[in-house]
């Protein structure tokens, strides 16, 4: 098959792709326009979003009252109208990732933690980035680039061809190796290079490797690969969150400190482990954590479906 980057956009001048070709568009264009106006426009794209799309509107109410049971319902409702907002930010974020001036989204972010990054890849055993679906994952990628030598991270094939080759291309400005969702062989090649390889292990996962983990205290189907990749390529774990500050003067990449004794014999203990330093992330910016995706999907009798509609 030949690489999305490879493929000519002029492929999909059908009248299927032309929404897509708006979105194109779109971001091509707001990387041109001051950062106070992108987070103007997002957050109004958001508020929208959040009208129009009720059935991720309903999935993000359904987490967010499971990992916040103590906030009051007009609160979680505050929570997820930000969250729609954070949503529509990321159009803006994601743009200036994939086709902005790298040294302008690189003067908006504070690293901390690189001496972490460079101790790590100077054992020469790669480095796992344990990351998570936030928001704004995609805005850090030209920050990462000058501070690691060589930057490998895996992909979800999206259904729409031309949104798959927009994509690719835009993180292969900061990314050196893009490989599939769950190719353990390339990412261990990765890991061989020192290479250091985003993985996000964060969402809900059914197939082998798997366990049922607490997350904010409610159990999850969770990838458990993490622990084992660390243990077969002999690779360094660090916590890799970013966040948009609460002033919107910038933004915090903070790369981690390794986990003491990880990994484990215990693959559920470990995932556990990066769960709640997962969970510690999120609660300094809950509204920029990916709450549209059903976390709690898939788990065993009797455990019940949280996303079912209530009668």
């Amino acid at each position: 098959m030949e690489p999305f980057e490879n493929r000519s956009l002029l492929s999909f001048w059908t009248p299927r792709y032309w929404f897509t070709w708006i979105v194109y568009g779109w971001m091509r264009g707001i990387v041109y326009l001051p950062f106070d106006w992108q987070l103007w426009l997002g957050r109004r794209l958001g508020r929208a979003l959040h009208f129009v799309l009720y059935p991720k509107r309903h999935i993000a109410e359904r987490n967010l009252a499971a990992c916040f049971p103590d906030l009051s319902e007009s609160e979680r409702v505050e929570l997820r109208k930000k969250h729609f907002e954070a949503i529509g930010i990321s159009v803006g974020e994601m743009s200036m990732a994939w086709f902005g001036s790298k040294e302008r989204v690189r003067s908006l972010i504070r690293v901390e933690g690189e001496e972490n990054l460079s101790n790590a890849l100077a054992k020469g055993k790669g480095v796992i980035l344990f990351s998570a679906h936030f928001t704004t994952f995609e805005f850090f990628f030209p920050a990462l680039e000058p501070i690691c030598p060589h930057i490998s991270g895996m992909y979800r094939a999206q259904k729409n061809e031309m949104m798959n080759v927009i994509m690719t291309r835009g993180r292969r400005r900061a990314i050196d190796k893009l490989f599939p969702k769950d190719s353990v062989r390339e990412m261990v090649r990765s890991l061989t290079e020192n290479s250091a390889v985003w993985y996000a292990a964060d969402q809900s996962y059914r197939r082998k490797n798997s366990a049922l983990v607490p997350f904010f205290g409610v159990p999850a189907m969770t990838n458990t690969a993490t622990s084992r990749l660390a243990k077969m390529s002999g690779a360094t774990v660090l916590p890799y969150f970013g966040r948009r500050l609460p002033d919107d003067s910038g933004y915090v990449l903070d790369i981690g400190k390794p986990l003491d004794d990880f990994p484990t014999e215990d693959l559920a203990a470990d995932t556990t482990r990066l769960m709640r330093a997962l969970e510690d992330y999120v609660r300094q910016c809950p509204e920029q954590y990916c709450w549209i995706h059903q976390r709690f999907k898939g788990r065993p009798e009797p455990y019940p479906d949280i996303y079912r509609p209530q009668k």
